[in-house]
């Protein structure tokens, strides 16, 4: 299977072996036995190590690794008897192979083998040939080896708890190095030094050893595969896949364009498959879904890639409690057990107490701070006063954090007068309030919110919803209440406005236009009128979205094209097929990187992501996106404006 140039064995026997391949590595290395004798495990067991630590004890480098693994199949179909994270004290004595990257030597006699599994310790026995001692001297860090060797358990005080394996070692019989590394890496795969995002998301493909990685990735798989198998085998619900070049469509995120051969017409790639899933009902595919790849041509942050993985659902003859408790059965199915238990039925919220209370939509209900309405403390104002009030809070923002939370603060919410106030001194304190707020009953503030010094205070005064995003924004970055006991915080709103205002005072929709109002809608109620639209929260961030969908053609042409004053042409299709029997329907979409990002811990969403984009959606792995040849250009008649904008 593997070819080798040299082959160094017993004590000094040399066989030449023809290879037409690149060589592997410098000529006096490759395949080495250790020339020992049958005692060689004497002198470092002279004693018989007790078996005297419970393998419960040992703190396992993969988190909760023995859920996502199946050793006994693991091993199938390779050259290996066992991973690097497999060895335990009931395989001493054993004869095994292990295969792995090579992570740390010690001393030329010590190796960390690891791969995507574990990691193991390697020993060179103390009468190893000198050829051995030497061949391990000059092996990169990070090349592949295959070991061949016996299983001994280590000496009691030599145990290593914070590693899988730690009780056990591997005594080398023969190393075989399947391929060196012949570059500078650009990063060790070092957990106390690691690399700058950029630098690793460059090198993915070395990135990717880390078990961090390897485990968010394992992970993942295995939720995707008992999601399919909940909806299959649980709940008859069947796969479709939809196409992902589909009609661009008005309103929404924007989408990217590909353009064809066809001079002056373009496909659009799917911000979802919304339109497409809606249609499926109307065919008689009454339990749909799909894990669907779906495409935004957006800002870049934390939790939102370019192109994403959702879990799509969709139901025919169903409401909203039927999706909801759809999915409250769905995660408590997938739920990795290491991980706790989920407590269901969700707490549920409606928009309006979730934007009041907290500030947010995606409110974290276990650890967030309510806003307080301040507006009764004052003789007359002609917009509501909100406060927030965190408790020994003074110095829990740097100089720098409070002035970009002003930053982003101002700039969002411009018409929003703040103040962000460090409580050094309550009768300081109560000064600046009446010069905020001319006739404000501070004493009344002060009593009634239990304000003291060492406490912050943000304060908002504007429009209603604003002044509250506002705050909701503070509360964010704070998150200082740790009162609830609950890890796992699950949140649904509900009752969401069906439509809004933008910026230049135009009628759209908060979330999409097929969501069923669930009163009938008038010229005078458009902004009061609620949907039926429903939104998952967990921990504060949004991780699904869905609601029940306009059904009836002609109440979906009136929000169209009346409403919303879109054309009906762009989207005929959707109107054509409510008019051919759709029956009643509604859905969900779970945000599958950003559940697996909660449950993994990670900053971002690129950790859970094999191959992300960065901050700014470009591809550092390739130098995607990149220029196109002429050829291209002519093919699909594209001309490009470089001229530099200022």
């Amino acid at each position: 299977m593997y070819h080798v140039k040299y082959f160094i064995g017993g004590k000094s026997n040399i066989f030449l072996q023809k290879n037409i391949y690149q060589k592997l590595i410098p000529k006096d290395l490759s395949i080495m036995s250790a020339n020992i004798k049958k005692n060689m495990f004497t002198k470092r067991y002279k004693f018989t190590v007790a078996k005297i630590v419970d393998d419960k004890e040992i703190v396992q480098e993969h988190k909760y690794v023995s859920g996502l693994h199946n050793f006994s199949n693991v091993n199938l179909y390779t050259s290996r008897t066992h991973t690097c994270n497999q060895l335990r004290t009931e395989d001493s004595g054993k004869s095994v192979i292990l295969c792995g990257w090579v992570e740390y030597i010690r001393l030329n006699r010590f190796i960390i083998l690891r791969d995507g599994y574990g990691s193991t310790q390697l020993i060179i026995p103390e009468n190893a040939s000198t050829e051995l001692n030497d061949f391990v001297g000059k092996i990169p860090l990070e090349s592949v080896l295959m070991c061949h060797g016996s299983v001994k358990l280590r000496p009691a005080d030599e145990i290593n708890k914070n590693q899988a394996t730690g009780m056990i070692e591997v005594f080398v019989d023969k190393l075989q190095l399947l391929n060196a590394v012949d570059t500078k890496l650009p990063f060790q795969l070092r957990k106390f030094n690691k690399a700058n995002e950029s630098l690793r998301l460059k090198y993915r493909y070395v990135d990717l050893r880390y078990p961090e990685m390897q485990y968010n990735l394992r992970l993942r798989s295995k939720l995707l595969m008992k999601m399919r198998e909940f909806l299959i085998n649980h709940r008859e619900f069947v796969e479709v896949e939809t196409p992902t070049l589909f009609k661009k469509t008005h309103g929404g995120a924007q989408e990217f364009i590909v353009p064809t051969h066809e001079k002056g017409k373009c496909y659009s790639l799917v911000q979802s498959p919304q339109q497409l899933k809606q249609m499926l009902m109307v065919g008689s595919i009454d339990r749909y879904f799909q894990v669907a790849k779906c495409y935004r041509d957006e800002g870049a942050k934390s939790d939102r890639q370019p192109e994403f993985t959702q879990l799509d659902i969709e139901m025919s003859f169903t409401d909203q409690n039927g999706v909801m408790l759809l999915i409250e059965e769905l995660l408590s199915f997938i739920w990795p057990s290491e991980l706790g238990k989920i407590n269901t039925p969700f707490h549920r919220m409606s928009y309006e107490e979730a934007m009041v209370t907290y500030g947010s939509d995606k409110p974290d209900i276990g650890r967030s701070k309510k806003i307080s309405n301040w507006t009764k403390y004052l003789p007359s104002a002609s917009n509501e006063v909100f406060a927030l009030v965190l408790k020994n809070s003074e110095n829990k923002l740097s100089k720098k954090q409070k002035n970009d939370l002003e930053t982003l603060i101002s700039t969002n919410y411009p018409g929003v007068k703040f103040s962000l106030l460090n409580i050094k001194s309550i009768k300081t304190f109560k000064e600046n309030l009446q010069k905020m707020f001319s006739g404000i009953d501070v004493t009344a503030v002060v009593d009634a919110h239990n304000i003291s010094e060492h406490d912050f205070v943000a304060i908002a005064r504007g429009s209603k919803y604003k002044a509250l995003s506002a705050l909701g924004k503070i509360n964010e970055h704070f998150k200082v209440d740790n009162s609830c006991d609950d890890r796992w915080r699950f949140v649904w709103i509900v009752d969401f406005p069906l439509f809004e205002m933008d910026s230049n005072q135009n009628i759209q929709s908060v979330h999409h236009p097929f969501t069923q109002p669930q009163t009938e809608i008038t010229p005078n109620n458009l902004l009061e009128v609620k949907g039926f639209h429903y939104d998952l929260v967990l921990n504060g961030n949004e991780v699904g979205g869905g609601s029940i969908r306009i059904h009836d053609a002609n109440l979906q042409t009136k929000v169209i094209q009346s409403i919303l004053n879109i054309p009906i042409e762009t989207i005929s299709h959707l109107v054509e097929a409510l008019r051919s029997g759709c029956p009643p329907h509604g859905g969900i979409a779970l945000g599958v990187d950003r559940l697996l990002s909660i449950l993994c811990n990670t900053n971002s969403i690129r950790d859970v992501i094999a191959f992300p984009k960065t901050f700014e959606g470009k591809d550092l792995l390739t130098g995607a996106p990149t220029e196109i040849t002429t050829e291209d250009k002519k093919r699909y008649h594209l001309k490009f404006d470089n001229t530099q904008k200022t």
